[in-house]
C-alpha cells in the first residue's frame, strides 16, 4: 500500500512509526521492530519504507502517484493532451 502522510513534522512522525532501518535497533512496537528481520546474508528485510527528507518525499510521491490521485495540491502540475487524452502531470 502506498500513501502520503502530510502535515507538520510528517516525515519525522512517520519515521518514528516505521522504526529504525535496522530491525534489531527498532522499537519493538514500531513496524520494523515488529515485522522486519535481518537475513543471514546481512541484508535488512523491512516491511515498510518511509522517505527521509522533503526532497526524497517529493521524488517518491511523483514516482508513485499521479496528480489527480491526490486530494491536496502538493506540487505544481500542468495539463497535457496526447491523442485526444487529457491528463494532469507533474511539471
Amino acid at each position: 500500500m502506498a500513501l502520503i502522510y502530510w502535515g507538520d513534522n510528517a516525515i519525522s512522525k512517520i519515521r518514528k512509526i516505521c522504526g529504525a532501518t535496522n530491525p534489531e535497533e527498532a522499537d519493538p512496537i514500531s513496524i520494523r521492530g515488529a515485522y522486519g528481520r535481518i537475513l543471514t546474508s546481512g541484508l535488512y528485510e523491512n516491511a515498510v519504507h518511509a522517505s527521509s527528507s522533503r526532497e526524497e518525499a517529493e521524488r517518491e510521491i511523483k514516482l508513485w502517484f499521479n496528480p489527480d490521485e491526490i486530494v491536496y495540491k502538493l506540487y505544481p502540475t500542468k495539463k497535457v493532451v496526447y491523442k485526444n487524452y487529457k491528463a494532469t502531470i507533474w511539471k
